[in-house]
């Protein structure tokens, strides 16, 4: 929504109205910084006079049980070698978590483009926090693993910090694929080229960046009533024997198949398969996240619940809960006997369910701030229309 604005005088004509920066983070700011149609809290007045729109509260929901599917399958990940179920689940829920969260970001990023405040805001909220968490979490490993010759580089990056970088270079991409004729099919091409050529390497993590690329290209070029199609109440009915067709298959597909395909890290050369199954997979790897991620959005709850302002602190939950997860790695807490009994592994689960909720609230948001959204006014130059802006404000 953008603010009413007076003129100012017979000769004086006035400022272009504010426009309010894109929304693609998945933690996107607080209403007390910015006023977005996604980021604003409760409803508002606005300085026209007119209520500031809500945010959508299915997209907090998704956003927030996304967070937490994704907090569980790295509990799970020490575990899932004792249980052939777990590693069926743990594979069902690698198959849509990431991809569900992704499409969000990218539907949020479609009004993205090289404007100075865009610009300025995808430095502060992605790319500094990059490199404090790819630092910590690397001192992290150095004390706590303990490997004291882990490398600190930018270049490589460590554990959860690669969806950082991945959502900088897809964020910087995003008009681009705006202007291309046929954004989804170019953004496949690529993923399968990245998938047959093992030599991109590690750098920057690209093989994610590359593979994961048609989920981001798919948010940017939906619409809200794509959306809707996925929230009827046949696809909610349809999606339950889906998800148990799929629970089966994984628990067949467990000691058949190698679970890192889901990772999209490597290359189909780095998994010890034939080139051309880096395409087969790449494909219907993409098929069967978009029908699962389609279930699984067929199911997020429309309404308000006491989780929903939990939403606009995922990016906060994704970061923070991989300390806890590497630290129980580390220090040998996923080794208890009692842990990998059925009993153990539920209360693993619930445990870290908790754990990614509390770090998502308002509270720890506030502590960690710093670090996820820093202010940083020092670094760049005011834009010409903001100075403008100010100028007559002073004078009105």
């Amino acid at each position: 929504m953008t603010n009413s604005l007076r003129p100012y005088g017979q000769h004086r004509a006035p400022l272009p109205p504010a426009q309010q920066p894109a929304d693609g983070v998945p933690s996107p700011r607080s209403s007390q910084q910015t006023k977005t149609p996604h980021t604003a809290g409760d409803a508002a007045a606005a300085p026209g006079g007119k209520p500031a729109k809500q945010r959508d509260a299915f997209f907090d929901n998704a956003k927030y049980l996304a967070i937490v599917l994704v907090a569980m399958g790295h509990a799970w990940e020490p575990l899932k070698g004792d249980s052939r179920v777990l590693e069926a689940m743990y594979t069902v829920v690698y198959a849509f978590h990431m991809p569900a969260f992704i499409i969000i970001s990218g539907y949020f990023s479609r009004s993205f483009d090289m404007r100075p405040d865009r610009l300025k805001r995808l430095v502060t909220g992605v790319a500094v926090p990059y490199v404090l968490f790819e630092t910590a979490y690397s001192l992290f490993k150095r004390w706590g693993a303990p490997d004291p010759n882990h490398p600190i580089s930018l270049l490589d990056p460590w554990y959860l910090t690669w969806f950082l970088v991945a959502l900088f270079v897809w964020r910087l991409t995003t008009p681009l694929w705006k202007v291309v004729r046929r954004p989804l099919p170019l953004a496949l091409g690529i993923a399968v080229l990245a998938s047959v050529s093992p030599d991109i390497g590690a750098e920057l993590d690209l093989q994610r960046v590359l593979q994961f690329l048609p989920f981001f290209v798919l948010g940017l070029v939906m619409k809200p009533e794509h959306f809707q199609l996925v929230r009827r109440r046949e696809v909610r009915i349809l999606s339950v024997p889906v998800f148990a067709a799929a629970l089966a298959v994984g628990w067949w597909a467990v000691p058949r198949m190698n679970t890192a395909w889901f990772y999209h890290r490597d290359a189909a050369q780095d998994l010890g398969a034939p080139w051309w199954a880096g395409a087969v997979m790449t494909l219907a790897l993409f098929g069967c996240s978009l029908v699962l991620t389609a279930c699984f959005f067929s199911w997020v709850p429309r309404r308000t619940f006491w989780f929903t302002a939990l939403g606009a602190g995922t990016l906060y939950g994704y970061l923070l809960h991989g300390f806890l997860v590497k630290a129980a790695d580390f220090w040998g807490w996923f080794e208890h006997p009692w842990l990998h009994t059925p009993l153990g592994t539920v209360t693993v689960t619930l445990l870290f369910g908790a754990a990614v909720t509390v770090l998502c609230t308002a509270p720890v948001r506030r502590v960690f701030r710093f670090s996820m959204e820093p202010r940083m006014d020092w670094a760049f130059k005011r834009d010409a229309t903001e100075l403008a802006r100010d100028r007559a404000r002073v004078k009105a």
